[in-house]
Order: structure tokens, then C-alpha cells, then sequence
């Protein structure tokens, strides 16, 4: 399976509301996860981290999956997304992003996402 369709699996299991089992199957233990708010090292770590984004959603009402490409040889993939989600407080928002994986083999070892923070 390339890169690309790894992340796509990825992709297509989120949108089943599968996060965690994604990230368990896809995630290496040393992963480093960097976005607009900090850095978080090491799958524990980031498995807390998106356990908690979880328990602020309400309900999940759509994920776009806008663009995925991949440069195989390098291990490395993009991709760009839009989730819609109701937050516990009410909030309904469009979270859009970008995001650059890197590769070792069958895991992401770096992931880096690009937001808009001031939501």
C-alpha cells in the first residue's frame, strides 16, 4: 500500500468515526505531532492529546477530504481537510487544515498540521 493510500485509509476511517483505531494502526511510537498550539512527542502523549479533542465534540457532522498527494520516495504525504463539528458548548464550526506526514516504513513518525488559531 503506498502513502497515499495509507493516508487515505486514514481518512476513510475518521470518517466512520474511527480516530482512535487510526491512529493506533498508523502512528509510530516516537511520533512528533506539531500544530499552530505546541508540540506533543511520543504516541502516548498524542493519543491523550486526541482523546481530549474528542471529548469536546458533540457531534461529528462531516469530513471533506479536499487533497491528498504524496511524494513516495521521500515518505512524505499532504493533505488538506474540512471537518464539520458541533462542539459540548454548542459551537458549530468548519475546522479546515493542511497537513504534511512523515513516513518510516508503515508509521507517521512527524505530523504537522497548518490552522487558523484564532478560532
Amino acid at each position: 500500500m503506498s502513502y497515499k493510500e495509507k493516508t487515505e485509509d486514514i481518512y476513510n476511517m475518521l470518517g466512520q468515526g474511527q480516530l482512535l483505531e487510526a491512529f493506533d494502526k498508523y502512528y509510530a511510537d516516537n511520533v512528533v505531532m506539531t500544530e499552530p498550539r505546541g508540540t506533543t512527542e511520543g504516541k502516548e502523549a498524542c493519543r491523550v492529546k486526541e482523546v481530549d479533542f474528542l471529548n469536546f465534540i458533540e457531534e461529528f457532522h462531516n469530513l471533506e477530504v479536499k487533497s491528498i498527494a504524496a511524494d513516495e520516495e521521500n515518505g512524505i504525504v499532504f493533505h488538506e481537510t474540512a471537518m464539520d463539528v458541533t462542539f459540548k458548548d454548542g459551537n458549530r464550526v468548519v475546522m479546515e487544515q493542511a497537513g504534511v506526514q512523515r513516513w518510516e516504513g508503515d508509521k507517521i513518525v512527524h505530523e504537522r498540521f497548518y490552522y487558523d488559531n484564532a478560532q
